[in-house]
């Protein structure tokens, strides 16, 4: 038997360790986590898409009853981003939920569908993109779709 060990790197720190960029796209993921359609859980999530001109464009988790016809936040604002910008790379996409209440006093990470459409536009762009995860005790930082998402498939595989 051969076994194989996979490592990724996370990095953790307060959010008064941001820089300015990243404090701006974590209040932008909170702002519209707010705004979310989530009547039958109440997890509101929030994500907001960094691109390389620097501008930010966010989107938020849409439920429907007739599970599982809504989308996640982060989906929301990629396909957005990509829609509507074609040529220009995500440089990070920030993440925030709130649920009875406050934000989460823990992180919520990216589902895998989610991750496996960061890393299509990841791939895409042949660029790293930044995920900032938050809670109100910390930001977890990856700076690769790869890290949350490191046994992934992609383009080659279809070949």
């Amino acid at each position: 038997m051969k076994e194989i060990n996979l490592t990724t790197k996370i990095s953790v720190y307060p959010i008064g360790e941001c820089s300015e960029i990243e404090k701006k796209l974590i209040n932008e993921a909170k702002r519209v986590a707010l705004a979310a359609y989530a009547p039958y859980s109440g997890f509101k999530v929030g994500a907001a898409v960094l691109l390389e001109s620097g501008q930010i464009v966010t989107g938020n988790n849409q439920e429907n009853a007739a599970y599982p016809s809504g989308l996640c936040a982060e989906r929301t604002a990629i396909f957005y981003a990509t829609a509507n910008f074609p040529a220009q790379k995500v440089e990070a996409v920030a993440i925030a939920a709130f649920h009875n209440g406050e934000f989460t006093q823990d992180v919520i990470p990216p589902c895998g569908a989610c991750r496996q459409v960061l890393l299509e536009v990841e791939n895409r762009f042949k660029n790293s993109i930044k995920i900032l995860m938050y809670s109100q005790k910390d930001v977890y930082v990856a700076n690769s779709v790869r890290d949350l998402l490191p046994l992934s498939f992609g383009e080659e595989m279809l070949k």
